[in-house]
């Protein structure tokens, strides 16, 4: 219960407090990592590079054309990554192609039995040796 909020000090405890709290509990959620995220790339530049680069990296992906306001043409690439592998990704997207806008959404809801294109990299393996 908040009381004896008149005094600046409690005001001030209270309100880092909360703060504290928030921020903490976000760092939490980074690092447990549950979860997956829908990953959009946009370029007005030809995706073919990165596409075949993300997909030997076992990415799957959804390519769709737009038109933007600043250029002719821009390639929007939808990708729904595991949580766990989001550092990565961003990883290579901003070494290796510093030019491309990306913007990263929460999922909430995904349909019972759908099926997330991403491979990690045991079942890839596997999957060469046919197992």
């Amino acid at each position: 219960m908040i009381t004896n909020l008149g005094d600046f000090w409690n005001l001030f405890a209270y309100l880092a407090g909360y703060g504290i709290g928030t921020l903490f509990g976000m760092h939490i959620e980074n690092m447990i990592s549950i979860g997956y995220v829908i990953v959009r790339l946009i370029t007005p530049a030809d995706p073919q590079p990165i596409i075949t680069r993300l997909s030997t990296l076992g990415y799957g992906m959804t390519r769709i054309e737009g038109q933007g306001s600043f250029s002719n043409t821009v390639s929007i690439i939808f990708m729904i990554v595991p949580r766990t592998e989001l550092s990565r990704l961003l990883g290579i997207v901003s070494k290796e192609y510093s030019d491309i806008l990306y913007t990263i959404e929460d999922v909430r809801n995904i349909k019972d039995g759908a099926r997330i294109f991403y491979k990690d990299p045991k079942r890839r393996l596997l999957g060469f040796f046919g197992l």
